[in-house]
């Protein structure tokens, strides 16, 4: 019983003995000769001018989240396609829940802003505050003293 596995064994075993034996004849037959240029980064040839970004913004994040969510929704649904009549009600009652348990994490990483990549809108700071509005006719005084009544007499 165990000799039809033997083939799939004895590859597995050759993979494993040639791969060592690669790392070790590299390790022992390569030249050792590092220099400034050849201990730098490779990019292209072409030497990097600005430091590397320091991190991802979370937006590319709750983009994968989405890739992710609907790749395990296609996973899923193949299979309750092809056997759907068979599994009857109860079926299509847990296709139901999964694919509202989708689109609520769907809905999540939207409301997050998952999709707004363009540069935030900036609020104009004149749309906001008036330049005719200074401390002295913005600020509420406590009490009735020196305060102008709506026919213009002081109080």
């Amino acid at each position: 019983m165990l000799a039809q596995y033997l083939p799939i064994l004895a590859m597995f075993i050759l993979a494993v003995l040639f791969a060592g034996v690669s790392l070790i004849a590299s390790k022992l037959l390569a030249p050792r000769r590092p220099t400034a240029s050849k201990e730098e980064p490779y990019e292209c040839g072409i030497a990097s001018t600005q430091d590397p970004p320091e991190r991802f913004p979370v937006r590319f994040f709750l983009v994968g989240m989405i890739f992710i969510v609907f790749d395990v929704e296609i996973i899923f649904m193949y299979p309750w396609a092809t056997v759907f009549r068979e599994i009857g009600l109860f079926g299509f009652v847990a296709i139901l829940i999964f694919s509202f348990a989708v689109f609520e994490s769907f809905l999540y990483v939207i409301g997050n802003g998952a999709l707004e990549w363009g540069p935030r809108k900036k609020i104009e700071r004149q749309d906001i505050v008036s330049p005719s509005r200074t401390i002295h006719s913005t600020i509420r005084r406590v009490g009735l003293e020196g305060r102008v009544t709506p026919e213009g007499e002081a109080a």
